[in-house]
């Protein structure tokens, strides 16, 4: 069973960036899909990118494309989430999730979440 520890998120100004870390251990990666979510105050939560571990295979949400970046370190078993741009908009706990099925189908492990916060 993988466990996982997301890290990075902070206080930044608008237009700054942020790298966040997903690292898992109990398991390598190699055969998890891993996605990136956030979940804003009063919203849901909203799924933003996903990787295929094993054959490096990118998805991005609409709202995800153009300023997030998924990347992977198998020989650090992390999977990370770059965020350029940043916006107001974007300040949410950021959570990263493990499943074995595929990037669209239920999420079966998740991280703690990590607080990212824009100010203006």
């Amino acid at each position: 069973e993988v466990q996982l520890v997301e890290s990075g998120g902070g206080l930044v100004q608008a237009g700054g960036s942020l790298r966040l870390s997903c690292a898992a251990s109990g398991s390598t990666l190699d055969a998890y899909h891993i996605g990136w979510f956030r979940q804003a105050p009063g919203k849901e939560r909203e799924g933003l990118s996903c990787m295929s571990i094993s054959d490096g295979s990118t998805y991005y949400a609409d709202s995800a494309k153009g300023r997030f970046t998924i990347s992977s370190d198998n020989a650090k078993n992390t999977v990370y989430l770059q965020i350029d741009s940043l916006k107001p908009e974007d300040t949410a706990v950021y959570y990263c999730g493990a499943n074995i099925f595929g990037c669209y189908t239920t999420y079966d492990y998740w991280g703690q979440g990590t607080q990212v916060t824009v100010s203006s």
